[in-house]
């Protein structure tokens, strides 16, 4: 073999290892493929994937929190139809329809072109590279955060977040908003120590860095919606609903009324997600009885 041989060969599997180190060409976005969608991420670049079996939930599902439909169904609405809408934060007691409300509401609103993007927290450094896909298409997004919080660790999705929400040089996009569901009011753990930071000037208090840092990206949203734990009966009321939804008949309901208490107390928790999964428990071992005496 001549040395210009050789040099070729060697020269080819140089390219082939570096090839093995480049991203792989962007795959382009089937945005017919569904009205929801996750971004997804391999070790090398990140892709916005059509998400084939789709959760479906009405806002009529929706039980004990009538206050909350409204605000985000009327913001969702103001957005659809091409006016100003805010970001919203849904914070509050778990279990209670944060993330459903969100899912609710594009099914509400999917045949206005409403489509939805669910990002995981650790993916939140990848914002911009999804407003850069979504930027000038003619449907409106919503960048769903479900259950986000963030340690002190995790500064750069913090951080991408920020800009997002407020912008940074360049504007962020008309049709995109961001829903974020999370247990924490401002996302971010609170310690005692921070409160030591506090400083007393006269009669007024002024909290430390610390904590104005952690309230400053709650107070980026410009939609606040709260949640709370429900008391026995609203919780009797969503229970009821999923009950009929899976098939059972009125005459049912009051007689699963002491099991959906006792479910309740097992469980630690009233939420609408205990009794949904109470329904699910009831509705299955009462067609299997119905079953076994036909």
């Amino acid at each position: 073999m001549s040395e210009l041989e050789r040099l070729i060969k060697r020269g080819e599997a140089l390219l082939e290892r570096v090839e093995t180190l480049l991203p792989p060409a962007s795959r382009p976005v089937d945005w017919q493929a569904s009205i929801a969608f996750r971004w997804r991420k391999t070790s090398r670049r990140g892709f916005i994937q059509p998400v084939a079996s789709l959760h479906r939930i009405r806002l009529s599902d929706l039980h004990g929190v009538d206050s909350q439909k409204a605000l985000i169904e009327q913001n969702t609405r103001q957005f659809v139809e091409g006016r100003t809408a805010n970001n919203a934060l849904l914070t509050g007691a778990r279990g209670t329809g944060k993330s459903s409300l969100v899912k609710a509401v594009l099914d509400k609103f999917h045949r206005q072109s409403l489509r939805l993007i669910e990002v995981e927290k650790h993916d939140l450094i990848d914002l911009p590279d999804i407003v850069d896909q979504v930027a000038g298409r003619p449907e409106r997004f919503i960048l769903f955060c479900d259950d986000l919080s963030f340690e002190l660790s995790e500064a750069a999705g913090y951080k991408a977040l920020k800009v997002v929400l407020d912008g940074s040089v360049a504007a962020t996009s008309e049709n995109l908003l961001i829903y974020a569901t999370s247990n924490r009011r401002h996302l971010m753990p609170e310690y005692m120590q921070e409160n030591l930071e506090t400083k007393h000037l006269g009669e007024e208090i002024h909290p430390g860095e610390t904590v104005e840092e952690k309230i400053s990206l709650s107070e980026r949203f410009g939609l606040w919606v709260s949640f709370y734990p429900f008391d026995q009966d609203a919780y009797l009321d969503i229970a009821g609903h999923w009950l009929r939804e899976l098939g059972c008949s009125e005459a049912e309901i009051p007689k699963a009324r002491q099991e959906a208490l006792q479910w309740a107390l097992l469980r630690g928790s009233r939420s609408g997600r205990v009794a949904w999964q109470f329904a699910r428990d009831y509705a299955g071992r009462n067609a299997g009885d119905a079953t076994a005496r036909r």
